[in-house]
């Protein structure tokens, strides 16, 4: 397992990319197989979506280094766009909360 580890961490973008398309391309063939009864399939299913998992995280990582080296303006994540969301729903929930006078009622004609 180590082996496989470095391997792919010595692969390049477009080799990870590769290695990407022909990994969910043979899950889904191993799907296929083991859904027809295929009881061998059953490893090569797990070590690959292993890989497939693998081979993503190294492809976010590499995502991630060259969009924080770029000068480029950071957008939010969705966690901190949610966050901002949630501080401005609680400061007007309390500038909201009680008001400062109670406005006169107009007097009904009857």
């Amino acid at each position: 397992m180590p082996r496989r580890m470095e391997k792919i961490r010595e692969a390049g973008v477009n080799e990870l990319a590769a290695q990407q398309k022909e990994l969910t391309e043979t899950i889904f063939r191993l799907r296929f197989q083991l859904s027809t009864g295929q009881a061998e399939a059953l490893k090569r299913l797990r070590e690959s979506k292993k890989d497939l998992a693998r081979v993503n995280t190294l492809l976010r990582a590499h995502e991630l280094s060259t969009t924080s080296q770029s000068p480029l303006k950071k957008t939010a994540s969705p966690l901190e766009k949610a966050a901002s969301r949630s501080q401005a729903e609680s400061t007007r929930s309390q500038s909201q909360a009680a008001p400062a006078t109670p406005r006169p009622r107009k007097s009904e004609k009857a």
